[in-house]
């Protein structure tokens, strides 16, 4: 088999993979979509979740403050736009979106961060997260808050914590 041949059969099995498992993943019912609304887009988030050492109440904590993550296309794997505070999604089209969490869910494992429902708040541009209305993250990967290192030596410090998800977004 040729390097290009190894390369292909990769890719195919690969996204072949990618798509069952998608396809294959059980949602919590705090954050299924309502009712009539239909799918977009799915894409694969691939970044941090930002963290800031804050005093709490007395105690040092890691606040979480925002993601920042690169957006891919989750069947060719080509960079399709990106993730950001607000929370914030821009897509190659030139539009975007900014939402608000209403529902959460512990991921299938702890070591990730919850799965989420989001209410899209505002629209920008004509393309294609105009038309949306929802968004789930899924299949988290990473992303969760550290657990030490935050002190008084530490007060004000950002920490980057890698972490990866599927956003799908759904329809008005």
């Amino acid at each position: 088999m040729t390097m290009l041949n190894k390369l292909v059969f990769s890719i195919v099995l690969f996204t072949s993979c990618y798509g069952l498992a998608l396809a294959d993943t059980a949602i919590p019912d705090a954050v299924k979509v309502p009712d009539g609304k239909k799918s977009l887009l799915t894409v694969h988030a691939k970044g941090d979740q930002i963290y800031l050492c804050v005093l709490d109440t007395g105690v040092y904590t890691w606040k979480w403050q925002a993601p920042d993550a690169e957006l891919f296309d989750s069947q060719a794997q080509t960079l399709v736009g990106s993730h950001g505070a607000g929370p914030s999604w821009k897509y190659r089209d030139g539009s975007s979106a900014k939402a608000k969490v209403i529902q959460k869910a512990d991921a299938p494992d702890k070591a990730n961060v919850p799965w989420l429902l989001l209410e899209v708040t505002k629209h920008n541009g004509q393309g294609l997260l105009a038309q949306a209305s929802y968004i789930q993250r899924i299949n988290t990967q990473g992303g969760v808050s550290p657990t030490s290192g935050c002190d008084t030596n530490h007060l004000g410090s950002e920490k980057r914590v890698p972490y990866g998800a599927d956003y799908v977004f759904y329809s008005k």
